[in-house]
């Protein structure tokens, strides 16, 4: 279902490999969403949620990085909506979830593709290009 398309690329080698990673990501997601064969999905919620948090501060890493060796512009901003992103993750009550698996997979589903949509297409797409 998802699938990291021409539309997303940054043209910046790095960033979208990254980029299709957390595609990847909420692929797995989408298909737990829609496994019917498992009852129980707290263990496969949180392995997801902790390879979401470890991938994106590693990508964001990376980016922050990358954006700081080219003196980008718009750094405070994207620092500062990654770090938005983490937060949404570390704020996730594991109790309810335990209670609410379907609507807090559809929540992190919903969460992840707005992410994917409008911070990389309105935002990553808009850092340059250079040749460090």
């Amino acid at each position: 279902m998802y699938e990291f398309k021409n539309d997303f690329k940054t043209d910046i080698e790095f960033v979208d490999s990254q980029h299709k990673r957390l595609f990847d990501i909420a692929d797995k997601i989408y298909l737990l969403l829609n496994d019917e064969f498992s009852i129980d999905k707290y263990d496969k919620i949180l392995d997801l949620i902790e390879e979401l948090k470890d991938y994106t501060s590693f990508h964001f890493s990376a980016e922050e990085k990358y954006m700081e060796s080219i003196n980008y512009k718009d750094l405070s901003s994207q620092k500062e909506e990654h770090k938005l992103f983490i937060k949404k993750l570390d704020e996730i009550d594991f109790n309810d979830l335990d209670n609410n698996q379907d609507n807090y997979i559809k929540d992190i589903l919903s969460f992840v593709n707005s992410w994917l949509i409008n911070h990389i297409y309105e935002k990553d797409k808009l850092i340059p290009k250079q040749n460090i």
